[in-house]
Parts: structure tokens; sequence; C-alpha cells
């Protein structure tokens, strides 16, 4: 925790090793995007704004929000007055603006054409935020309402608006160019004063959108190696579940942060909306990091109870944002990595005898004497490397996994909420499948010769899957005047890159099938357990005898109620 404008020089250096992990257009001077995340230099600014006539209260009671604004006078004006008046109404003080010093001569002129106008933005923390905590969730609440009514309004230059932070606590300095004209851009992180006592830095390289200034990483809490597989559902749960959300950390502000997730972000961008949230409701970051990426503890036999019960109880909570993911993070107080369970992504780091931590996609991308490292090691699968600047160390995954465990009953909450398919008594035999009808039915459920000839009977005699080639080359279903099964108008959609099948016998410590039903309880509620049941079933696909189980639920379990619905159409 000792600020320095070493740490920035250093977290560039490491930017400019990490050229081969980045994407470079044919033209040699554009790139999918980099940038470095630090604390706000308190002293820099205080110096910088006292010749602009800006005066800055002390550190903590101000925020900065750095801007990309429309590179016309007229749309620019538009779009601060939007952002003035926002801090206004939600009773904080605009103190001053100021122009971000950029040399844009090491930019390509393609990526010249999209360059954003960048400013600074000073806000005075208000009577209404209590510590530092309110204030930024205030900015937080800010940023969304200001960035909601320019794209609502659809003011000029709306597309070049973008609020890269809006924090007391960091900053980020990012955009579309190449790892070596960070520093050379953005000639405040060349200036002596400029201190920092942690850096976050990204190299991107998209795979599912493009390039643009405002997916450069890093984001406002982190930055991303890998791709989120299951984005498209967990975009969707969030956006389900935003009327079963109360705070009583943001109270009525809680309305005012939607839409979280913008149409078109990138898997990484996501992600971090999605943990922004849960911040400003309460979790803490490492908290939030285990709901988001939960490490395997389904049938991990050597996982202590408490900790088991931990994220099982948070599996009804919120789904996993599935990897492969190695996430770095920090909120100015706070900073670490961890790896999702399958822990397909690199991550090593190294702590000297002089407490600095190294930590990057590989060892060497900072240069150091051995005789100075005490310490070499790699991120695990599932497991989170976490230091706390204000205390002023290394919090080990075990340690800090225990104390969140042991932080509520969350066995005792599971025991008055859970209820698990297998454990209700059987209902009365189902009716036996009436073998004479079978064609009849496989007809009716649009099974062909070819379904059972290499699907069904291998897999029924020898329990093997069939293996077919990646690629379908059969018409949409949408498309065929022949009738067809449901399931063949719906495709999974996979990231654009070639990520290897799930094996389910040799990854089965990774993997689970556990469906909950029921409602989803309150995500911002993080001290009652809830009042909703849950009813879990170990696998998605329902026997007879499961159906009827949970046909009759309702004359068991006063939570539930069952109705037969005839789906024929």
């Amino acid at each position: 925790n000792r600020k320095s404008h070493e740490i920035v020089q250093q977290g560039l250096t490491i930017l400019s090793c990490l050229t081969h992990r980045g994407a470079a257009g044919a033209d040699p001077l554009s790139g999918d995007g980099a940038g470095i995340l630090i604390q706000i230099p308190d002293k820099f600014l205080q110096e910088e704004c006292k010749e602009l006539n800006i005066s800055l209260p002390a550190a903590g009671n101000y925020g900065v929000g750095l801007i990309y604004l429309p590179r016309g006078e007229k749309a620019r004006a538009a779009c601060e007055q939007v952002v003035e008046e926002t801090i206004t109404a939600e009773g904080q003080t605009v103190l001053g603006w100021r122009d971000l010093p950029t040399d844009n001569t090491t930019l390509s002129e393609a990526v010249r054409e999209t360059e954003p106008f960048i400013r600074q933005v000073f806000i005075g923390r208000g009577d209404n935020c209590a510590d530092e905590d309110a204030f930024e969730r205030k900015l937080f609440v800010i940023r969304k309402q200001s960035n909601n009514h320019i794209q609502e309004n659809k003011l000029a230059g709306e597309e070049s608006y973008y609020v890269p932070t809006m924090s007391a606590r960091t900053i980020c300095f990012k955009g579309m160019m190449l790892v070596e004209r960070v520093g050379s851009y953005f000639t405040d992180l060349l200036d002596e004063r400029v201190e920092s006592a942690l850096a976050l830095v990204h190299q991107r390289f998209s795979t599912n959108t493009f390039p643009s200034w405002e997916l450069a990483q890093p984001f406002r809490y982190l930055c991303h190696n890998g791709e989120i597989n299951t984005l498209r559902g967990n975009i969707n749960w969030m956006a389900a579940r935003r009327h079963s959300m109360q705070s009583d950390l943001l109270g009525e502000d809680l309305d005012k942060l939607w839409p979280l997730i913008a149409d078109g972000l990138s898997d990484s961008a996501s992600f971090d909306n999605a943990l922004e949230l849960l911040v400003a409701g309460g979790y803490s970051l490492a908290h939030a990091m285990m709901l988001m990426i939960p490490e395997a503890w389904n049938d991990n036999p050597l996982m202590d109870d408490e900790r088991r019960a931990f994220y099982e109880y948070h599996a009804a909570l919120m789904e996993p944002w599935d990897g492969p993911a190695a996430v770095a993070f920090t909120d100015g107080k706070q900073i670490g990595a961890t790896l999702d369970r399958n822990g397909l992504r690199p991550a090593r780091y190294v702590v000297t005898e002089d407490d600095l931590v190294v930590m990057g996609s590989e060892v060497g991308v900072l240069s150091i004497a051995d005789e100075k490292v005490v310490q070499k090691w790699r991120l695990q699968p599932g497991k989170m490397f976490l230091i706390d600047l204000e205390q002023g160390r290394i919090i080990d995954d075990t340690e800090l996994k225990a104390d969140l465990a042991k932080a509520h009953p969350y066995q005792t909450w599971l025991n008055k909420t859970q209820i698990k398919l297998e454990d209700l008594p059987a209902e009365e035999e189902p009716v036996p499948p009436d073998h004479q009808a079978l064609l009849d039915r496989q007809q009716a459920f649009g099974y062909n010769q070819e379904d059972i000839k290499f699907f069904l009977t291998p897999m029924a005699i020898s329990g093997q899957d069939p293996v077919g080639s990646m690629g379908r080359d059969i018409p949409h279903a949408v498309l065929s005047d022949r009738p067809k099964l449901l399931y063949d108008y719906f495709k999974q959609a996979f990231a654009q890159v070639t990520n290897p099948p799930i094996d389910p016998i040799r990854e089965e410590l990774v993997m689970s099938l556990v469906s909950l039903i029921g409602p989803r309880p309150n995500l911002l509620d993080l001290d009652s357990g809830g009042s909703y049941m849950r009813l879990e079933v170990n696998q998605p696909i329902l026997s007879n005898e499961d159906l009827e189980k949970i046909r009759h639920i309702d004359s068991r379990i006063e939570s539930f109620r069952s109705i037969t619905l005839d789906m024929c159409y």
C-alpha cells in the first residue's frame, strides 16, 4: 500500500511485454485495445486542478469521472450538461472539468476517426453520502442515469459517449491502441506525480465483438482473459430478477440502474456490470467474485461442510458465469485474481522480499532478481488470490473463504428452504409405457431411422455417446417444410473460438447438472436467507416417476402447487 510512480511505470512495462497476447491490425498502429487502471493520483490532481481554479477537497471526498465525449463542440456541451444536471439532481456537487491531455500522433488514421474527446469531471461528495462507500454507490447511479438519459434521448454524438470510470478510488486510462502507446497517448501517466499502489493492465484480443474504444480493458472493476460461454443466459437471468430485487443500501436508487447490461457489450463488459451491482448492493469484492465464479463444490469430497453450504446456498441466488476465465479485479482497496473451476487459463505470480506482487498470464513480464523472490506460484482452478492493501497483506484462499463461509448460517438457511426431489416419497407407480404404441410415439415425436441407428442404439447397447463432426449441413428447421422437433428450432450459441468439448466422465468434478425449480431469492438480500422454497433435481431430464412426484407436490409441501398444462399446438 505504498503509492509511487514506479508502480505505474511497472504497469506500463508489463503491458508492453504482453504484445503477443493482443491483436494488431494489418495497419501496424491499430490494435484491439489496451489500458491501465490505477488508484486516483490525488497529489497530481490537486496540483493540476489548482491551476484550473478548481478546489478539490481531501482524497475520498471527491470523485473523478473520466468521460469519452463527441468531438463536435455543440454535441459535447449537450452531453456535459446532462452529466452536470444528473450530478446535481443526485445531491452531489460539480467541482469542475479538465481536458485530459492526449497525444494521438501514435494512433492510426482509422482509429483516429473514432477517437473521442476525453475530459475529466470532478464531483464533490454531498451531504446525503455518509461515507466513501455510499459516495461510490451514488457515483455509480450518476453514471448509469446520465448514460441512460443520453442514449434514450438519442442526443447528437451519443455513440461517442462512454464513461470508463467514475469513482472516488480508481481511474482507468484505456483506448483502441497498442500496448506500447498507452503511456505516450495518455501523457498524464508519464508524470512523476501520478502515483498508485496498484496497477491493473490488459491488452485485448476481441473474439466475439468488434474492437472499440469502450470495450478496451480494464473495465471499472476487472480485466478478463478467456470467454464467458454462458453469457446469454447470464444476461437474461440478470434482467429477469430485476423485479425480485430489493436493497437496503441502494433503496430507490436500485430502479435507476436499469438497463444494467446494455446490448452489444462484450462478455467481459457484461460481467463487470453485474459485478458492479453486487458490490454496490453490499457484497464484498471477494464474495461477489465467488458468487459469479464458484469453485467446484458439488462432487468435491475434500471440501469442508461450511464452504459447501456457502456455495450450495448461493447456487440458487446466481448461476455461474462459466469460463474459461482468469479474472483480475480491484476496487482500489483490494486487488486480486481468480480462476474458474476448470482452470484453463494461465495466471502466475511472484512475491518479492520488499512486498511487491506481480501476477500475469506468464512469468517474466517484469525483470526481478531471483534473490529478491520469496514466493513463486500459480493460480489454481477455483482458487482466489487476494491482497488487502489497507491490511497490508495477502489473504490466503483458505482463510478468505472460511471467513465468508462462517459469516452466516448457510446450512441452517438451506435446511429451511431446500427440498430435494429424490427425498420426496414416490407416488403410485406411473403408467408403464405401451410398447405396442412405440412406433406411433416415435413418429409423433419426430424420431427417424438415423436417430435410432446412430444415436439411441449405441447409447443403449454400449453406453457410448455418438461422435459427430462439428459442422452441421442440415438446413435450419425454420426453412424446412417437413415437421420438425421443437428442439430443432434452437441452437446453442458458442464463443467464436475453438474451446474443446467438456468430457463428462473425466471432468465430472467440475460439472454439475443440478437444476433448481421455484422462484429465485432476492439477489441483494445478504442477511436473511430468504423465504422462498427451492426444489432441487439432480439433472434436468426427469423420469415418469419424477414427474409424478412433482405433479403431486402440493399434497406434500404447502409452498408449492402444481398444474398440468397441455402443450399441444
